[in-house]
């Protein structure tokens, strides 16, 4: 369905449902929409957030697609969940690689849990004779520096584009090492938003992007956070400017 997150058009969750397995999860936005959409009798929503829930019915969603998008998938769930099987993962993949085959579709995985996708990758390479697919984009999310060496993990795939979703932005992050091995193509940052939302320094904002900048990466900020505003879109303005780069923007 489209999307309202800055750095993607359409979102599509084959899988719903997830648990948390850090402090950047404790107020995840999931947790509160779930509800509404189970109210709603939503398809995939029937049980309780931290269910996992395959929804197979959902898996040919991107083949119907004619114009070229950016694709988040799983917004609602994390496809290398370990309540996800990697028979399903490769069902998941196979669609992404068909889709972008035929559509032109960049798709962005985003998980909490690379030791997961490398594992499915190392037992599943098989059937990816020409390589990871280069139009399927890899990332993981990274909130503080004791989280950081996901990075590490996340380096072991063979993806053309690796990145990091710093939200929400918990703390000042060195991410140094990463960016000068290039290990990591992109880097969006964020602060939390809604219920509870703890503040981001903007300062950590600025240190990131001189990060990014001084290694010739991507970056993207999607929202400065706040309890009643996100401060997204139009607003998410940092020294006078948008910063919402992307990996092949010129």
């Amino acid at each position: 369905m489209p999307s309202n997150i800055e750095w993607t058009d359409e979102t599509w969750n084959p899988v719903t449902g997830c648990t948390r397995v850090s402090p950047g999860c404790d107020h995840c936005y999931m947790y509160s929409l779930y509800p509404r959409l189970k109210g709603m009798g939503v398809s995939g929503y029937e049980f309780s957030p931290d269910k996992v829930q395959l929804v197979p019915n959902r898996l040919d969603i991107p083949l119907t697609w004619q114009k070229p998008r950016f694709v988040f998938v799983n917004s609602m769930s994390d496809v290398f969940h370990p309540h996800v099987p990697f028979e399903f993962v490769y069902r998941v993949f196979y669609v992404m690689r068909e889709a972008a085959r035929r559509s032109g579709h960049i798709f962005q995985v985003l998980t909490k849990r690379p030791g997961r996708a490398v594992a499915w990758w190392r037992r599943y390479v098989q059937f990816f004779p020409d390589g990871w697919p280069a139009n399927i984009w890899i990332g993981t999310s990274v909130e503080s520096q004791k989280y950081a060496p996901r990075l590490t993990v996340l380096a072991r795939l063979p993806a053309d584009v690796r990145f990091v979703s710093a939200e929400p932005l918990l703390e000042r992050l060195n991410l140094a090492q990463w960016l000068e091995a290039g290990d990591l193509q992109w880097v969006i940052v964020g602060g939390e938003s809604g219920w509870g939302a703890r503040p981001m320094n903007l300062d950590w904002v600025r240190d990131l992007r001189d990060q990014t900048n001084n290694a010739n990466v991507p970056f993207f900020l999607k929202q400065l956070g706040g309890v009643r505003d996100k401060q997204g879109g139009e607003t998410a303005i940092v020294d006078g400017r948008l910063w919402r780069e992307m990996p092949g923007m010129e």
